[in-house]
């Protein structure tokens, strides 16, 4: 199964910038040290969100979960940085209830991502 409307995903920049990247966010920081390891930063952004979107493109759903918001949908994937580091993450995107488009949510470091 793949996400639907793959092709039009979106992504707000403050969930990187204030989340993923945020060396200070109470439960990204964690997710920023590992992405600023392997060489994403602030300067970067707009690669870590070609690299979601990359994801959410070409690999498959691996888990849903039905709720009132909407669907939510798993995807593993590897991001490749600019560094040539990479991680594998399992992201989450969801399509709120009464819209078409993914929009994403989260991305965390998985031992069980390809």
């Amino acid at each position: 199964m793949t996400l639907p409307n793959r092709c039009n995903v979106r992504i707000d920049p403050s969930k990187l910038v204030d989340d993923l990247l945020s060396e200070t966010h109470p439960v990204g920081r964690s997710k920023a040290e590992l992405l600023r390891s392997i060489g994403f930063d602030l300067l970067s952004v707009d690669d870590l969100e070609r690299e979601l979107v990359a994801i959410a493109q070409t690999q498959d759903v691996q888990g849903v979960k039905t709720s009132p918001p909407g669907v939510k949908y798993v995807i593993d994937g590897t991001l490749h940085a600019p560094s040539g580091g990479r991680v594998s993450v399992r992201a989450v995107w969801i399509v709120d209830a009464g819209e078409e488009n993914s929009r994403f949510m989260t991305a965390y470091p998985s031992l069980l991502a390809s």
